[in-house]
């Protein structure tokens, strides 16, 4: 191991949550197997870097620092998702560039590059330059990339845009997606999503390798279609969280330790976790047949509400006066918890959630079922694998968050015990994976095998 330490890779993750977290636990899987890391993040959303001890951090500036930076000051709550991000690749496009080349030939010998792959090929022309291999990172699953992969099929095949009138119509090209599923946004530049796509797809195809946070034997059938269409290496090494590396690396604060002493006095799977992520956002009336909906179903639950989560709200103002005291200790609102925690604690019997692919695979690795609404992009195809491929999940639409519908679906007392048992069997065969002979571990070995071949391939380009 120690061997390995002055052979360092660089990784370029998106400054997004749900994106920077698993680029964060993959660097400490891969520094555990003897690799230094370097970090280069984008002064926007930059981390605090007291929090990886292990690792380097660099701050990539854009070039109009001095002046207002149109991405500094991102409202969540209306920001279109396409347009930011084309924002954000343009405005750090060269600064990385000039980034990732005084990174390099210093005193170690830089084995690659690992960026995110929403960068596309912004990141690819960086390492040409250079003179290093790239690699990227997914951090969603392989059935939704497949999808993105098939955008030129589901528009000339008039899938895409999706009109109202086919939303229930099965895409016989991906089963067992419906057109609802698809994954896209909602967006002011449709073309501009397209672009971004066909950057991203092309990108990872063009890479030396794609690590994937997932497990074969839950995308099995999904990874054998995938693979012919592209030349590069595929690691599915995950679930990254559950890597030893990772397990014991939780945030301790104030609010999580009250949060867990709520937990203890509930009784064993009757809770209900709701959490909608780090970017959904809800309208005033949603959040209202969400509170009601909770509240009337007399169940137990713990409901994350992110500052700023509803639309022109700073937190909870929108809540009727005495709601909260109404619910007393049945329920508890909170602004942020350890959701690894709480998915882990024997008290939550379900977790209502948007889907989010990190959300997804946490839930599956701790035998927990779903409540599926899910908002934009992979989170549908998402929710549609959980419910009839994974069967683990229930589906809740958005179009019917009715609180009289939320109660119903809440009351369903343990959500079926056929899909108690399907859930716990997900989370034995997540488990298997990690064992030392499971696919994640042969993957992982793999991996650092690979990275290690690129040793060679630095100066002699």
């Amino acid at each position: 191991m120690e061997e390995r330490k002055e052979r360092r890779i660089i990784m370029f993750p998106l400054p997004f949550q749900g994106h920077f977290h698993p680029m964060i636990q993959i660097a400490r899987i891969l520094h555990h197997h003897g690799f230094s890391i370097t970090i280069l993040h984008t002064s926007f959303n930059f981390p605090d870097p007291s929090y990886y001890p292990n690792f380097t951090f660099r701050t990539i500036y854009h070039h109009n620092e001095e002046q207002e930076d149109p991405l500094s000051k991102p409202d969540a709550s209306g920001m279109d998702l396409v347009t930011f991000i084309r924002q954000l690749r343009q405005s750090y496009a060269d600064p990385f560039r000039e980034s990732l080349a005084a990174e390099v030939g210093g005193g170690e010998t830089e084995c690659c590059l690992v960026s995110d792959v929403v960068w596309g090929r912004t990141s690819e022309v960086a390492a040409e330059e250079v003179g290093i291999r790239r690699m990227v990172l997914i951090t969603s699953g392989v059935a939704s990339f497949y999808a993105f992969a098939a955008y030129p099929l589901l528009r000339d095949k008039h899938y895409l845009p999706i009109q109202d009138s086919r939303l229930d119509e099965l895409v016989t090209e991906l089963p067992p997606l419906r057109v609802k599923d698809l994954p896209v946004m909602e967006t002011n530049e449709p073309e501009e999503l397209y672009r971004a796509v066909n950057n991203m797809v092309e990108g990872a195809k063009s890479s030396s390798g794609i690590i994937w946070n997932t497990f074969e034997d839950l995308e099995r059938t999904t990874l054998m279609n995938f693979s012919p269409e592209f030349q590069g290496l595929i690691f599915p090494v995950g679930p990254f969280h559950k890597h030893s590396e990772n397990i014991l690396l939780t945030t301790k604060n104030k609010e999580n330790h009250v949060t867990t002493e709520w937990l203890d006095k509930q009784d064993p799977q009757t809770v209900a976790y709701v959490s909608f992520g780090s970017l959904a956002d809800i309208e005033e009336k949603e959040f209202l047949e969400i509170a009601w909906g909770l509240r009337n179903s007399q169940r137990p639950f713990l409901w994350v509400v992110r500052p700023g989560m509803v639309q022109g709200t700073e937190w909870l103002e929108s809540l009727p006066c005495g709601f909260v005291e109404d619910i007393g200790h049945r329920g508890k609102i909170v602004k942020w918890v350890n959701q690894l925690e709480v998915l882990a604690h024997p008290a939550v019997g379900a977790f209502w959630t948007h889907c989010g692919w990190n959300s997804t695979l946490e839930s599956i690795c701790e035998g927990v079922p779903m409540i599926c609404t899910p908002c934009f992009t992979d989170q549908c195809v998402n929710a549609r694998y959980i419910v009839d491929v994974w069967q683990v999940g229930m589906m809740l639409d958005r179009n019917k968050l009715d609180k009289k519908e939320i109660e119903k679906v809440l009351r369903i007392k343990e959500m079926g015990e056929g899909m108690r048992e399907s859930c716990l069997n997900w989370k034995k065969r997540a488990s298997v994976c990690l064992s030392e002979h499971g696919s994640s571990s042969k993957y992982l070995e793999k991996l650092v095998g690979h990275v290690l071949s690129f040793d060679s391939y630095a100066y002699a380009s």
